[in-house]
């Protein structure tokens, strides 16, 4: 009896031997189908890509489309609708009331009662004719004789001072 029982066991080995072999095979060619399949998948994926980037310059192209229309349409009930009569701008009176220079302030732009607004291209028009203002900060005026009485004695003061310093001379 030990002879059968020692075949009967060497049998078995046999058998998970070829076993062992089998998958190993089998294996292999799982691989190689998740290989293909990976393969299937990218392209899957590449085709999708492009069919939605094809949607999205579809999209867009309505989207241009539509408001090209819109556009269109406000211009055709712009032109249907009445015109907006503009408001004519009107200027500022307390820019435009005469007022009267002092006599330091006179011997620049004159006597006469004259609007703030033309006080101020007078005194423009007499520092760009005497070239007082400074050559390297252009802001900065120079004042001469008739000025520095103007400017309160200051030699020189910037353009936003000096609107200031002429607006006390106007009563």
């Amino acid at each position: 009896m030990a002879t059968k029982t020692t075949k009967k066991a060497t049998a078995p080995k046999k058998a998970t031997s070829k076993k062992m072999t089998a998958p190993k095979k089998a294996t292999a060619m799982k691989a190689t189908s998740k290989k293909t399949t990976a393969a299937k998948a990218t392209t899957k994926k590449a085709t999708a890509i492009k069919t939605t980037a094809k949607k999205a310059t579809a999209i867009k192209a309505t989207a241009t489309k539509a408001t090209a229309m819109k556009a269109t349409t406000l211009k055709a009930t712009a032109k249907t609708a009445a015109p907006k009569k503009k408001a004519i701008r009107m200027p500022n009176a307390a820019f435009m009331k005469p007022l009267n220079p002092s006599k330091e302030l006179a011997e620049i732009v004159g006597a006469s009662p004259i609007p703030r607004t033309e006080v101020m291209k007078k005194v423009w028009q007499y520092i760009k004719k005497f070239n007082l203002q400074d050559a390297k900060n252009r802001r900065a005026i120079n004042a001469d004789d008739k000025l520095k009485a103007v400017f309160g004695g200051k030699k020189q003061v910037t353009m936003f001072e000096m609107t200031k310093l002429v607006s006390n001379h106007l009563k």
